[in-house]
Protein backbone atom coordinates (compact mmCIF):
# COMPACT_ATOMS: atom_id res chain seq x y z
CA UNK A 1 0.00 0.00 0.00
CA UNK A 2 1.28 3.45 -0.93
CA UNK A 3 2.24 5.76 1.91
CA UNK A 4 1.87 9.53 1.63
CA UNK A 5 4.33 12.14 2.80
CA UNK A 6 4.72 15.90 2.88
CA UNK A 7 7.66 17.72 1.28
CA UNK A 8 9.23 20.53 3.34
CA UNK A 9 10.49 22.87 0.64
CA UNK A 10 13.42 24.81 2.09
CA UNK A 11 13.65 26.97 -1.05
CA UNK A 12 10.33 28.69 -0.39
CA UNK A 13 9.62 28.74 3.34
CA UNK A 14 11.37 30.27 6.34
CA UNK A 15 12.49 27.99 9.19
CA UNK A 16 9.50 28.75 11.42
CA UNK A 17 7.12 28.03 8.53
CA UNK A 18 8.82 24.70 7.84
CA UNK A 19 8.44 23.71 11.48
CA UNK A 20 4.78 24.69 11.41
CA UNK A 21 4.32 22.57 8.29
CA UNK A 22 5.97 19.59 9.97
CA UNK A 23 3.59 19.85 12.92
CA UNK A 24 0.55 20.32 10.68
CA UNK A 25 1.58 17.43 8.41
CA UNK A 26 1.75 15.07 11.36
CA UNK A 27 -1.62 16.32 12.63
CA UNK A 28 -3.13 15.84 9.14
CA UNK A 29 -2.08 12.21 9.05
CA UNK A 30 0.84 12.25 6.64
CA UNK A 31 3.15 9.28 7.10
CA UNK A 32 6.54 10.94 6.64
CA UNK A 33 8.49 14.01 5.49
CA UNK A 34 10.86 14.95 2.72
CA UNK A 35 13.14 17.96 3.16
CA UNK A 36 15.19 19.65 0.45
CA UNK A 37 18.92 20.41 0.79
CA UNK A 38 19.81 23.64 -1.02
CA UNK A 39 22.31 26.47 -0.74
CA UNK A 40 20.23 28.68 -3.08
CA UNK A 41 16.55 28.76 -3.95
CA UNK A 42 15.73 28.15 -7.62
CA UNK A 43 14.46 31.71 -8.08
CA UNK A 44 14.80 34.90 -6.06
CA UNK A 45 11.03 34.99 -5.62
CA UNK A 46 11.19 31.77 -3.57
CA UNK A 47 13.46 33.68 -1.27
CA UNK A 48 14.65 31.12 1.31
CA UNK A 49 17.25 28.40 1.82
CA UNK A 50 17.84 27.45 5.47
CA UNK A 51 20.57 24.92 6.29
CA UNK A 52 18.98 21.49 6.08
CA UNK A 53 20.88 19.88 8.96
CA UNK A 54 19.80 22.61 11.37
CA UNK A 55 16.23 22.18 10.15
CA UNK A 56 16.27 18.40 10.69
CA UNK A 57 17.43 18.91 14.27
CA UNK A 58 14.57 21.33 14.83
CA UNK A 59 12.00 19.07 13.11
CA UNK A 60 13.06 16.23 15.41
CA UNK A 61 11.86 18.35 18.35
CA UNK A 62 8.41 19.21 16.99
CA UNK A 63 7.09 15.98 15.43
CA UNK A 64 7.72 12.24 15.24
CA UNK A 65 7.49 11.69 11.49
CA UNK A 66 10.32 9.96 9.60
CA UNK A 67 12.47 12.29 7.48
CA UNK A 68 14.28 11.75 4.16
CA UNK A 69 16.61 14.33 2.63
CA UNK A 70 15.38 14.95 -0.90
CA UNK A 71 18.11 15.16 -1.79
CA UNK A 72 21.60 15.79 -0.42
CA UNK A 73 24.58 16.08 -2.76
CA UNK A 74 27.60 14.69 -0.83
CA UNK A 75 30.22 15.35 -3.51
CA UNK A 76 31.23 18.98 -4.18
CA UNK A 77 29.93 21.61 -1.75
CA UNK A 78 30.18 19.28 1.26
CA UNK A 79 32.70 16.47 1.74
CA UNK A 80 31.06 13.06 2.27
CA UNK A 81 32.77 12.67 5.67
CA UNK A 82 30.86 15.74 6.90
CA UNK A 83 27.62 14.43 5.41
CA UNK A 84 28.24 11.13 7.20
CA UNK A 85 28.51 12.92 10.55
CA UNK A 86 25.50 15.18 9.90
CA UNK A 87 23.33 12.26 8.81
CA UNK A 88 24.37 10.11 11.78
CA UNK A 89 23.46 12.88 14.23
CA UNK A 90 20.14 13.42 12.44
CA UNK A 91 19.37 9.72 12.77
CA UNK A 92 20.07 9.84 16.51
CA UNK A 93 17.92 12.94 17.01
CA UNK A 94 14.96 11.63 15.02
CA UNK A 95 15.03 8.23 16.69
CA UNK A 96 15.64 4.71 15.50
CA UNK A 97 14.44 4.02 11.97
CA UNK A 98 13.16 7.54 11.30
CA UNK A 99 15.93 9.01 9.13
CA UNK A 100 16.86 8.22 5.55
CA UNK A 101 19.74 9.85 3.72
CA UNK A 102 18.54 10.67 0.23
CA UNK A 103 21.44 11.49 -2.08
CA UNK A 104 21.88 12.68 -5.64
CA UNK A 105 24.47 14.00 -8.05
CA UNK A 106 23.38 17.58 -7.42
CA UNK A 107 22.92 20.81 -9.33
CA UNK A 108 25.40 23.55 -10.18
CA UNK A 109 22.93 25.97 -8.54
CA UNK A 110 24.08 24.76 -5.12
CA UNK A 111 27.40 23.05 -5.70
CA UNK A 112 29.40 25.75 -7.51
CA UNK A 113 29.44 28.15 -4.56
CA UNK A 114 32.98 27.32 -3.40
CA UNK A 115 34.38 27.91 -6.88
CA UNK A 116 34.76 24.26 -7.82
CA UNK A 117 34.39 23.19 -11.43
CA UNK A 118 30.99 21.62 -12.06
CA UNK A 119 31.71 18.09 -13.35
CA UNK A 120 30.01 16.40 -16.31
CA UNK A 121 27.33 13.80 -15.65
CA UNK A 122 29.49 10.68 -15.75
CA UNK A 123 32.04 12.20 -13.37
CA UNK A 124 29.33 13.38 -10.98
CA UNK A 125 27.94 9.86 -10.78
CA UNK A 126 31.42 8.43 -10.22
CA UNK A 127 31.97 10.93 -7.40
CA UNK A 128 28.61 10.07 -5.87
CA UNK A 129 29.39 6.36 -5.87
CA UNK A 130 32.69 6.96 -4.07
CA UNK A 131 31.03 9.39 -1.63
CA UNK A 132 28.49 6.75 -0.61
CA UNK A 133 31.36 4.31 0.01
CA UNK A 134 32.99 6.89 2.32
CA UNK A 135 29.75 7.50 4.20
CA UNK A 136 29.00 3.82 4.74
CA UNK A 137 32.57 3.14 5.91
CA UNK A 138 32.44 5.97 8.45
CA UNK A 139 29.09 4.68 9.73
CA UNK A 140 30.83 1.51 10.92
CA UNK A 141 32.28 3.57 13.78
CA UNK A 142 35.81 2.47 12.88
CA UNK A 143 38.75 4.79 12.30
CA UNK A 144 38.85 5.44 8.56
CA UNK A 145 41.84 6.44 6.46
CA UNK A 146 41.57 6.22 2.70
CA UNK A 147 42.72 7.93 -0.46
CA UNK A 148 40.27 7.49 -3.27
CA UNK A 149 40.16 9.05 -6.68
CA UNK A 150 38.02 11.94 -5.42
CA UNK A 151 38.07 11.91 -1.60
CA UNK A 152 40.69 11.59 1.10
CA UNK A 153 39.83 10.71 4.70
CA UNK A 154 42.56 10.82 7.33
CA UNK A 155 42.11 8.90 10.62
CA UNK A 156 38.48 9.95 10.93
CA UNK A 157 35.95 8.35 13.25
CA UNK A 158 32.30 9.21 13.89
CA UNK A 159 31.44 8.75 17.56
CA UNK A 160 27.75 9.71 17.64
CA UNK A 161 25.99 6.96 15.70
CA UNK A 162 22.52 5.39 15.67
CA UNK A 163 22.25 1.72 16.63
CA UNK A 164 21.76 0.86 12.96
CA UNK A 165 23.07 2.91 10.03
CA UNK A 166 20.32 4.74 8.16
CA UNK A 167 19.38 3.59 4.66
CA UNK A 168 20.67 5.54 1.67
CA UNK A 169 18.25 6.25 -1.16
CA UNK A 170 19.40 7.75 -4.46
CA UNK A 171 17.69 10.18 -6.81
CA UNK A 172 18.08 8.99 -10.39
CA UNK A 173 16.96 10.45 -13.72
CA UNK A 174 17.96 8.52 -16.83
CA UNK A 175 19.54 5.10 -17.37
CA UNK A 176 23.09 5.98 -16.27
CA UNK A 177 22.00 7.32 -12.90
CA UNK A 178 19.51 4.48 -12.43
CA UNK A 179 22.28 1.95 -13.05
CA UNK A 180 24.32 3.54 -10.24
CA UNK A 181 21.27 3.57 -7.95
CA UNK A 182 20.72 -0.12 -8.60
CA UNK A 183 24.31 -0.79 -7.46
CA UNK A 184 24.71 1.47 -4.44
CA UNK A 185 21.32 2.55 -3.07
CA UNK A 186 18.82 1.00 -0.69
CA UNK A 187 15.97 2.96 -2.27
CA UNK A 188 15.10 4.93 -5.41
CA UNK A 189 13.91 8.57 -5.54
CA UNK A 190 12.48 10.56 -8.44
CA UNK A 191 9.96 13.27 -9.28
CA UNK A 192 8.46 11.56 -12.32
CA UNK A 193 5.70 8.89 -12.38
CA UNK A 194 8.21 6.53 -13.98
CA UNK A 195 6.89 2.97 -13.72
CA UNK A 196 9.72 1.55 -15.84
CA UNK A 197 12.39 2.85 -13.47
CA UNK A 198 10.49 1.45 -10.48
CA UNK A 199 10.43 -1.95 -12.16
CA UNK A 200 14.11 -1.76 -13.07
CA UNK A 201 15.13 -0.82 -9.55
CA UNK A 202 13.03 -3.56 -7.96
CA UNK A 203 14.36 -6.13 -10.44
CA UNK A 204 17.84 -5.27 -9.17
CA UNK A 205 17.10 -4.81 -5.45
CA UNK A 206 14.06 -6.96 -4.73
CA UNK A 207 10.30 -6.76 -5.13
CA UNK A 208 9.89 -4.75 -1.92
CA UNK A 209 12.73 -2.30 -2.56
CA UNK A 210 11.73 1.20 -1.38
CA UNK A 211 10.73 3.75 -4.01
CA UNK A 212 9.82 7.40 -3.41
CA UNK A 213 8.43 10.10 -5.69
CA UNK A 214 7.46 13.71 -5.12
CA UNK A 215 5.49 16.41 -6.88
CA UNK A 216 4.15 19.90 -6.25
CA UNK A 217 0.63 21.27 -5.97
CA UNK A 218 -0.77 24.69 -5.09
CA UNK A 219 -3.75 25.14 -2.80
CA UNK A 220 -5.66 28.42 -2.96
CA UNK A 221 -9.06 30.08 -2.76
CA UNK A 222 -9.54 29.51 -6.51
CA UNK A 223 -7.73 27.68 -9.27
CA UNK A 224 -6.59 30.90 -10.94
CA UNK A 225 -5.24 32.38 -7.70
CA UNK A 226 -3.36 29.17 -6.95
CA UNK A 227 -1.84 29.08 -10.43
CA UNK A 228 -0.79 32.73 -10.19
CA UNK A 229 0.92 32.23 -6.84
CA UNK A 230 2.68 29.05 -7.93
CA UNK A 231 3.74 30.45 -11.30
CA UNK A 232 5.28 33.50 -9.64
CA UNK A 233 7.36 31.30 -7.34
CA UNK A 234 8.10 28.12 -9.31
CA UNK A 235 8.22 28.82 -13.07
CA UNK A 236 11.55 26.94 -13.04
CA UNK A 237 9.64 23.66 -12.66
CA UNK A 238 8.84 23.98 -16.36
CA UNK A 239 12.47 24.38 -17.44
CA UNK A 240 13.28 21.28 -19.55
CA UNK A 241 16.09 18.80 -19.85
CA UNK A 242 19.45 19.12 -18.11
CA UNK A 243 19.21 22.87 -17.51
CA UNK A 244 18.21 22.23 -13.90
CA UNK A 245 21.56 20.53 -13.34
CA UNK A 246 23.83 23.05 -15.06
CA UNK A 247 22.44 26.57 -14.53
CA UNK A 248 24.48 28.19 -11.75
CA UNK A 249 22.26 30.87 -10.18
CA UNK A 250 18.68 31.88 -9.41
CA UNK A 251 19.09 34.67 -11.95
CA UNK A 252 19.82 32.12 -14.68
CA UNK A 253 16.76 30.11 -13.72
CA UNK A 254 14.66 33.25 -13.89
CA UNK A 255 15.97 33.93 -17.40
CA UNK A 256 15.25 30.37 -18.54
CA UNK A 257 11.83 30.47 -16.90
CA UNK A 258 10.79 33.35 -19.16
CA UNK A 259 10.27 30.64 -21.79
CA UNK A 260 7.72 28.87 -19.58
CA UNK A 261 4.22 30.26 -20.16
CA UNK A 262 1.56 30.35 -17.48
CA UNK A 263 -0.63 28.10 -19.62
CA UNK A 264 2.10 25.49 -20.01
CA UNK A 265 2.91 25.67 -16.31
CA UNK A 266 -0.73 25.05 -15.36
CA UNK A 267 -0.86 21.78 -17.33
CA UNK A 268 0.97 19.87 -14.58
CA UNK A 269 -0.04 19.48 -10.97
CA UNK A 270 -3.16 20.37 -9.03
CA UNK A 271 -4.24 23.97 -8.41
CA UNK A 272 -6.93 25.43 -6.18
CA UNK A 273 -9.35 23.93 -3.67
CA UNK A 274 -10.85 21.06 -5.70
CA UNK A 275 -10.20 17.92 -3.66
CA UNK A 276 -10.82 15.64 -6.64
CA UNK A 277 -8.10 17.39 -8.65
CA UNK A 278 -5.61 16.87 -5.83
CA UNK A 279 -6.58 13.20 -5.45
CA UNK A 280 -6.10 12.64 -9.17
CA UNK A 281 -2.66 14.28 -9.09
CA UNK A 282 -1.43 11.31 -7.08
CA UNK A 283 -2.86 8.70 -9.46
CA UNK A 284 0.05 8.45 -11.94
CA UNK A 285 2.54 7.91 -9.10
CA UNK A 286 0.38 5.32 -7.34
CA UNK A 287 -0.25 3.56 -10.65
CA UNK A 288 3.50 3.54 -11.33
CA UNK A 289 3.97 1.48 -8.17
CA UNK A 290 5.76 3.91 -5.87
CA UNK A 291 5.80 2.88 -2.23
CA UNK A 292 5.87 6.47 -0.97
CA UNK A 293 4.55 9.62 -2.63
CA UNK A 294 5.35 13.11 -1.32
CA UNK A 295 3.48 16.33 -2.03
CA UNK A 296 4.78 19.89 -1.68
CA UNK A 297 2.64 23.02 -1.58
CA UNK A 298 3.54 26.07 -3.67
CA UNK A 299 2.37 29.41 -2.32
CA UNK A 300 1.10 30.86 0.94
CA UNK A 301 -1.89 28.63 1.67
CA UNK A 302 -0.07 25.62 3.10
CA UNK A 303 -2.11 25.51 6.31
CA UNK A 304 -5.37 25.26 4.37
CA UNK A 305 -3.81 22.68 2.08
CA UNK A 306 -2.62 20.49 4.95
CA UNK A 307 -5.99 20.70 6.69
CA UNK A 308 -7.84 19.72 3.51
CA UNK A 309 -5.48 16.85 2.85
CA UNK A 310 -6.04 15.60 6.38
CA UNK A 311 -9.83 15.77 6.21
CA UNK A 312 -10.47 14.86 2.57
CA UNK A 313 -7.55 14.02 0.27
CA UNK A 314 -5.64 11.42 2.30
CA UNK A 315 -8.77 9.51 3.41
CA UNK A 316 -9.91 9.37 -0.22
CA UNK A 317 -6.54 8.05 -1.38
CA UNK A 318 -6.35 5.45 1.38
CA UNK A 319 -9.88 4.30 0.62
CA UNK A 320 -9.07 3.45 -2.97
Amino acid sequence: MTRFGYFLSCEEYAPEELLEQARLAERAGFDSLWISDHFHPWTNAQGQSPFVWSMIGAVAQVCDLPVTTAVTCPTVRTHPAIIAQAAATSAVLLGEGRFTLGVGSGEALNEHVLGDVWPHTELRLEMLEEAVEVIRELWTGEVVSREGRHYTVDTARIYTLPDEPPPIYMSAFGPKALDVACRIADGFITTQPDAESVQTFRAAKGADAPTQAGFKVAWGPSRDEAIDAAYELWPNSGVPGELAQVLPSPQHFEQASELVTREKFAEKGAFGPDVAEHVEAYAPFVDAGFGEVYVANMGPHYADMLAAYGSDVLPELRGR
